[in-house]
């Protein structure tokens, strides 16, 4: 596929090295030249210095010829407008566009993003996805990672592996005569600075961070099995009334009217603004930094804090001293990456990479295939996808053993009707069969070509 991909910030560049590392051709603009020179040096895209908003720029970009366009500067209007202009004067098939501000992705105003409008066919809410990355690990207490697939049939569960889990040491083969009926299977493991795709003679070692899929039906025994059995969260603290805390609470008193929600927000006319959109949840002005606030807040029997500020270091320290009070977990946003190896040792629980969700968002709507669902796995260097299997895919009517699967690729449930199935060797592809798996980054595009459909369909 030819791409344009406007801005070569974080999300740009990753979404620029993921495709270019699957031989996809890229092409990036950015106004920086700083930017440009150092995204030409360390991947093989090409780069142009420009306004990703200007024709001429698109024009050098040989928008005429590109597949898709994926606008992801800092400015919503610079997308929207590249966007515009890729379609009313190149004819670009598809645009993705990163909008950040609320306003505009109102569901009021949801027509202005029509073909005969702004004909952006995919818009890209951060703000919205970080909450809902959150909204999801509130819902699997003792996860770290939570994802469904397959119309919430089949959970992906990120499980990190503590001192007290019964499964330490042993061989994953034997995961099913422990566990008779359990709908199971261990799809990747993160072992330090190491992915490992597992084999059935594996072990899962004190530290480790394992990726699983099972039914949606097990996931509390499946859980219970990995020496996690946390409550659900009842009291909550949110650090920062933004948009993302301030979505994080409406979505939780629409979703359950037992739950009780505080907010801290450091500025006065913000937390006025806030306290009169909500119904349920207490707004405190103040400094989330300042001990006595957090005692206000009653963050010695909060179930978690979630830090969601403008500020990294704001989130980090408020969660830590969250912890220090009693709060019993810390689900934290943090943007830089220098900060995200620390994150384990110094006690945060959970962190959300405002990336990686977006990131993960994008990539679905550019594999091709039939790639239903999508999530990123950035420190794996690996994908989770939902995958159809249509009449004259290559896999359909072989076994798994007999697909002879590259090294990198795992499939780790199939979903038949309304049947889930953990795969082995002799399971064959059925049409219409839903397959869940775990693929390394260079692998994503020999998935494709196994799911993807033959002539002879049409």
């Amino acid at each position: 596929m030819k791409i344009i991909i406007c801005g070569a910030g974080q999300v740009g560049t990753s979404i620029a090295r993921q495709l270019a590392d699957e031989h996809n051709d890229v092409t990036v603009i950015d106004w920086s030249a700083d930017l440009i020179s150092r995204i030409g040096k360390t991947l093989d895209v090409q780069g142009i210095v420009g306004y990703a908003s200007h024709p001429d720029v698109l024009e050098r970009a040989d928008a005429k010829n590109a597949d898709m366009l994926i606008a992801a500067t800092l400015s919503d209007e610079v997308n929207m407008i590249a966007c515009q202009i890729a379609h009313s004067l190149f004819d670009v098939q598809t645009k993705i566009a990163r909008i950040r501000t609320q306003a505009y992705v109102e569901p009021q105003w949801s027509d202005l993003f029509s073909q005969d409008h702004l004909p952006i066919d995919v818009i890209i809410s951060p703000e919205h996805e970080v909450a809902r990355a959150i909204l999801r690990r509130l819902q699997v207490p003792g996860a770290f990672d939570a994802v469904s697939f397959a119309d919430d049939k089949v959970q992906f569960l990120g499980i990190h592996i503590d001192d007290d889990c019964p499964l330490i040491d042993t061989p994953l083969a034997q995961l099913t005569e422990l566990f008779p009926g359990l709908a199971i299977r261990v799809l990747g493991i993160r072992r330090g600075e190491h992915t490992i795709v597992p084999t059935a003679a594996d072990q899962m070692l004190v530290g480790d961070d394992v990726y699983i899929v099972t039914d949606k039906e097990h996931r509390e025994r499946c859980l219970s099995a990995f020496g996690h059995e946390e409550s659900a969260a009842r009291r909550l603290l949110i650090i920062g009334g933004g948009n993302v805390g301030l979505f994080i609470a409406s979505e939780l008193e629409q979703q359950n009217s037992n739950i009780n929600i505080k907010i801290i927000e450091a500025s006065a006319e913000r937390a006025e603004e806030i306290a009169s959109s909500l119904e349920k949840t207490i707004v405190l002005h103040g400094d989330a930094l300042d001990a006595d606030i957090l005692r206000e807040a009653n963050v010695s029997q909060a179930d978690a804090v979630i830090a969601v500020a403008n500020d990294d270091e704001v989130n980090i320290l408020s969660s830590l001293l969250a912890k220090k009070e009693g709060c019993e977990r810390a689900i934290t946003l943090v943007n830089n990456n220098v900060y995200r190896p620390l994150m384990s040792s110094l006690g945060v629980d959970i962190y959300i990479d405002p990336r990686a969700t977006t990131v993960s968002t994008i990539l679905h709507h550019v594999r091709r295939g039939r790639i239903r669902s999508l999530h990123s796995l950035p420190a794996m260097g690996a994908e989770v996808l939902e995958v159809e299997a249509l009449e004259t895919s290559l896999v359909v009517g072989k076994s798994i053993r007999d697909l002879d699967l590259p090294a990198g690729i795992l499939f780790g449930a199939l979903v038949r009707g309304e049947s889930v199935v953990i795969p082995r060797g002799d399971t064959v592809i059925q049409r219409d069969d839903r397959v869940i798996l775990f693929a390394l980054a260079d692998q994503i595009k020999s998935v494709e070509q196994m799911f993807s459909v033959q002539l002879g369909y049409f």
